[in-house]
């Protein structure tokens, strides 16, 4: 074929769920942007017009004509240039996942999504119907035609076709169909959320295809936390015959985030510019950009006034401080200043003003002031060094901190309960009941702080935690979010030590320097959480076994003896021990605030592992266990 060439253009777009003026308006944008850069095609994410995280909504049928109206406004805007935007449609009492080709204000068709996710996150056929491969058909809409299915477009004598995020990702995917035809331009719209190092596989999976298939292929991801678990990071790329052309810089504060790149086609094509990839990712690094993204954005779609933490001066309560003082750091980094503090919803202009006056230090100390409040609860089981460590870590990143005691609330509680039964409450007997008093009593002070503020209260449990249930009801799980209830307690204690050295933060060298406690008891039985379950490396090994890969308690006990972790009378404790601890506590991982995804797994029974509440708590199997 003779060379043709087209610039091609690719959007992240940071999406919400049925708000039909964001969402369009960042179309708009990302449509203009495109034209003032040539392009040729505009490349948006999967269902961008309605948002992806609409779950149940998709089963109405108002939802999807919904879309279409928008869909009738947006076409307006595509003039001069072609626009792939992601759009649910209604047809034949189905709903179809599809991409829409606008060319020069004119729809040219709809590509119907072939393979749906159903795995981890994931449960696309609720909602949709696979389209079969090879078929296309039409439908109406006010008097005018439309085909659906499986179409091959073109552009400027340049066929091309679609792979919409999960067809990607199977053996027969569509592209195998495609290359014969003559397609040499593959687009891949995508709802593809973040997990730690998922980049790697995703850059991999669209460079290997365009090597394969001897085609370019472009790829737009969503971006930000759409829907409130769900993150996305925005990554939009661009291959050509087994090189990287183009890559963004993921998990920005940006509403769109585009990307151009003029492309050769022809039987030897011209690749002027090619980007070395070159991974291991930081999975701390990455992690922070994912959860200071995921908490600006829950912030400003919830329309929360900031954030509200109990500080206790431990590792949970410091990554959830930290976690917010990047959001103002790595929201001002991405945008401005201005633009942040603008886009956050929180400032006046009068705030915006005096904050823009300060010296950069200075300003991104007042920008966590207003973003965050601290209270330090205080008990005659804390000790100096937790108070110390929550009191110079709101220092040294600009927090406001409260700092009050709660010892006479629990007596208040402890007495009259020891009246009522007739007897004093003591360790020996009631050890659970006064470690949970304290950590209960904690939660109506700071909820009235965050009530007050219109605050978005933050639970710190994290994943290893919730696991086994080590964790207090209406206590350290109170509050409207739980952003690091997806991440194990080992890798937020070395989490804390990286951003103590390679961010900064030097408040982080108190609690760096102590061994988790929950610090519920007396002092002088010197409580670790550790002490109380087994270490943390162990837990996370059994949690991943049984869980995410799939094993038996018998399995597990054999893999990890095995492995060498300990002796089997000790791992026999330890498995008994973390088994009967989960199936007692799925109740409470049923009621824990919404969380984020953040590695390849998590724990909630809202988007990825689902347990019966009540069960026979692994019995059998274990018994399995103690016999071998």
């Amino acid at each position: 074929m003779e060379e043709t060439r087209l610039v091609l253009a690719a959007a992240a777009l940071n999406q919400t769920p049925m708000d039909w003026d964001g969402n369009l308006k960042n179309i708009q944008d990302a449509i203009t942007k495109a034209k003032n850069n040539n392009a040729d095609i505009l490349l948006l994410p999967e269902l961008a017009v309605s948002g992806y995280g609409c779950e149940d909504m998709f089963l109405s049928p108002w939802l999807s004509e919904m879309a279409f109206e928008h869909l009738l406004q947006l076409k307006e805007w595509c003039d001069g240039i072609t626009v792939a935007v992601g759009v649910s449609v209604f047809y034949k009492l189905k709903v179809y996942n599809t991409a829409c080709v606008i060319k020069n204000k004119e729809i040219v068709g709809f590509t119907a999504k072939q393979f749906l996710a159903n795995d981890g996150v994931h449960y696309e056929p609720r909602w949709f119907t696979p389209w079969p491969a090879d078929v296309v058909e039409e439908f109406e809409v006010n008097g005018q035609r439309y085909p659906i299915g499986d179409i091959i477009y073109e552009e400027k004598g340049v066929k091309y076709a679609f792979e919409i995020c999960e067809d990607a990702w199977r053996p027969n995917r569509p592209a195998e169909r495609h290359m014969p035809k003559g397609v040499q331009l593959i687009l891949n719209p995508s709802a593809s959320h973040f997990a730690l190092s998922k980049t790697d596989v995703r850059h991999r999976l669209v460079v290997d295809a365009s090597k394969k298939y001897q085609c370019a292929y472009m790829y737009a991801n969503l971006l930000g936390n759409e829907a409130g678990r769900m993150i996305y990071d925005g990554e939009v790329l661009i291959a050509q015959n087994g090189k990287l052309i183009r890559r963004n810089e993921l998990l920005c504060f940006k509403d769109v985030d585009l990307e151009c790149a003029e492309v050769c086609f022809s039987r030897n094509p011209t690749i002027e510019e090619v980007i070395e990839y070159l991974p291991p990712i930081d999975e701390n690094k990455e992690l922070m950009a994912a959860l200071s993204l995921a908490l600006f954005d829950y912030m400003r779609k919830s329309r929360s006034r900031g954030f509200v933490l109990s500080l206790s001066g431990g590792a949970d309560s410091s990554a959830c401080a930290v976690a917010v003082a990047e959001v103002a750091r790595r929201g001002v980094e991405s945008l401005g200043l201005e633009p942040f503090m603008k886009k956050a919803l929180l400032f006046s202009p009068a705030e915006i003003a005096e904050v823009s006056a300060l010296p950069e230090e200075q300003a991104q100390k007042a920008l966590v002031k207003k973003l965050l409040t601290t209270a330090y609860q205080g008990t005659v089981n804390s000790s100096d060094d937790t108070y110390q460590s929550a009191k110079e870590l709101a220092a040294s990143i600009g927090a406001k901190f409260y700092n009050w005691t709660i010892d006479e609330v629990v007596r208040n509680y402890t007495s009259t309960i020891e009246e009522v039964l007739g007897r004093d409450l003591t360790w020996e007997q009631d050890d659970v009941t006064l470690q949970n008093i304290q950590a209960r009593v904690r939660a109506p002070g700071i909820w009235m702080l965050a009530n007050i503020q219109n605050g978005l209260l933050m639970a710190t449990s994290n994943r290893s935690e919730a696991s086994v249930g080590y964790a207090t009801m209406d206590g350290d799980t109170a509050g409207g979010i739980s952003p690091i209830a997806g991440i194990d307690k080992a890798f937020i204690r070395q989490f804390l030590i990286w951003a103590q050295q390679e961010l900064g933060y030097i408040g982080l060298q108190y609690v760096n320097n102590l061994q988790p406690s929950a610090e519920l008891r007396p002092a002088e039985e010197e409580q670790t959480d550790e002490k109380d379950l087994m270490p943390y490396e162990v837990l996370n090994q059994i949690e991943r076994l049984a869980f995410h890969d799939r094993y038996s308690p018998l399995e597990v006990y054999d893999i990890l003896l095995k492995d060498g972790v300990a002796d089997g009378a000790t791992l026999k404790g330890w498995i008994t021990k973390y088994y009967s601890l989960w199936s007692r506590n799925q109740w409470k991982r049923d009621r824990y605030a919404p969380s984020f995804h953040l590695d390849d797994y998590n724990l909630d029974p809202r988007s990825w592992l689902r347990f019966p509440i009540l069960s026979g708590g692994f019995r059998e199997e274990l018994q399995l266990l103690k016999d071998r």
